[in-house]
């Protein structure tokens, strides 16, 4: 007779997600994708991790360490198609990052989680680092053809 944890290692030994995962490191199929990349600009390294979801992505933009920095949540609001903004964890909506996420709602349609740990002093890099991640959205098709308009 088998028992529950008999049952549970069978349908783990089913799942074999080595199969699924490209030489991209996404996940194919329907379910999650993720992909982590590397940019320097001007001595200064900043990572980026892309998780793109059902409906909504998570981006996760860290410069010089792996600290995870403010949380930002950004959708689109109806019936004006408005963006909001939500401070979720450090710091308050109108810091660094915040900018960055309001924007991705607009150019992708979608919902967005945003990690951000950019100095605060340098707009310099803010702008760089969100014009890599955007042209990384669209390399990848993460964007719609005609950006929602904010009233």
């Amino acid at each position: 007779m088998e028992t529950e944890y008999d049952q549970v290692l069978r349908s783990v030994a089913q799942v074999n997600i080595a199969d699924q995962i490209g030489d991209s490191g996404e996940v194919d199929g329907d379910g999650v994708k993720v992909l982590c990349f590397t940019e320097v600009f001007d001595d200064v390294t900043i990572q980026f991790q892309i998780i793109r979801l059902a409906k909504q992505i998570y981006v996760w933009v860290g410069c010089n360490s792996a600290k995870f920095g403010s949380l930002y949540a950004a959708a689109s609001t109806r019936p004006s198609n408005t963006v909001s903004v939500t401070s979720v964890l450090g710091g308050t909506s109108d810091n660094t990052g915040s900018g960055i996420a309001r924007r991705l709602v607009l150019k992708t349609g979608l919902n967005i989680i945003l990690a951000c740990n950019i100095p605060k002093n340098n707009p310099l890099l803010e702008a760089k680092a969100e014009k890599v991640l955007i042209r990384k959205l669209i390399d990848l098709g993460y964007t719609m053809s005609k950006p929602v308009r904010a009233t």
